[in-house]
């Protein structure tokens, strides 16, 4: 049975490879300056521009995915008498898949025959992104929707996630962090290290001096926890430093050299949480490299 694979602005794809796997977006949502923008392509946004604006103090919120924007969604998709796979952004930063799983339930009882499959990536940008090029991938191999996302469930637990930010004011602002941890930044350049956990949530892997160490720090966790980098995609985020991104990218490359290296800007709507400067590393581990 054909189905369809849908995710969220927070997956950080491109255009290009949205449009190549035939992947359905559903947009998150900004309000910056006064102005509500809702995210389905981000290819041509101003990111420098936006992450400077962050680091000047600009204020900027956030919203889900609610479940009638879900329930539009899908229901398109089940009306040409396709299912539905989701994998969305962490459940442990957002309440997006929730939103999903009561759409999900409302339209079963209205599509008695069509199946609609919820997967929480535990993850944000790449971390997400990558799992979804996979699932695209297992669909165009002839897998079935469950193969598909029985595979992805697994997958989402090998995908280590690392990340360092210039400053934890914006986690700590949105509740992503508590003021605690958000008080080690301030001191005396320490950087900490921050990954997804178990549960998709964000808590401190390490600490280092500087930012040159932080993101020497990143690539020796690709160092100790990658395995088959031969037969991956590994991805790199960052929030306007792109020299940085690369920095990284030759560094793990020097390391153990990956099939593919995809470097993005960091999308905006999760971005306003990580704040600039942060820079992500987003890789496949052991089935539970998360809990290292």
């Amino acid at each position: 049975m054909s189905f369809t694979i849908v995710t969220d602005t927070g997956a950080n794809i491109t255009d290009k490879v949205r449009d190549h796997y035939g992947i359905v977006v559903v947009p998150l949502t900004l309000v910056m300056d006064s102005e509500e923008l809702q995210f389905t392509s981000t290819d041509g946004f101003d990111y420098e521009g936006y992450y400077q604006k962050l680091k000047e103090g600009m204020k900027v919120s956030t919203s889900q995915v609610n479940p009638g924007q879900f329930a539009e969604c899908f229901e398109k998709i089940l009306e040409k008498g396709e299912d539905v796979l989701y994998i969305g952004l962490s459940g442990g930063v957002t309440g997006s898949i929730n939103s999903a799983k009561i759409a999900a339930s409302d339209l079963s009882e209205v599509f008695p025959d069509r199946q609609i499959r919820i997967v929480d990536s535990l993850g944000a940008s790449l971390g997400e992104g990558i799992l979804v090029v996979e699932a695209a991938q297992c669909r165009e191999k002839g897998l079935s929707l469950d193969e598909t996302a029985d595979l992805i469930d697994f997958q989402r637990y090998c995908m280590y996630q690392i990340f360092v930010v210039d400053d934890l004011k914006h986690l700590k602002r949105t509740g992503r962090i508590s003021g605690a941890l958000a008080s080690l930044g301030s001191m005396m350049d320490i950087k900490p290290i921050l990954k997804g956990d178990t549960e998709g949530k964000i808590v401190v892997e390490c600490k280092a001096r500087g930012r040159k160490q932080a993101i020497k720090a990143l690539a020796e966790k690709y160092r100790d926890l990658v395995i088959d980098p031969e037969e991956q995609i590994v991805g790199i985020s960052y929030g306007g430093h792109r020299e940085d991104a690369v920095h990284l990218a030759n560094l793990i490359s020097k390391i153990a050299q990956p099939k593919k290296i995809w470097i993005v800007a960091h999308e905006p709507v999760t971005g306003a949480h990580v704040g600039p400067g942060m820079l992500a590393l987003y890789f496949k581990g052991a089935d539970d490299v998360r809990a290292f």
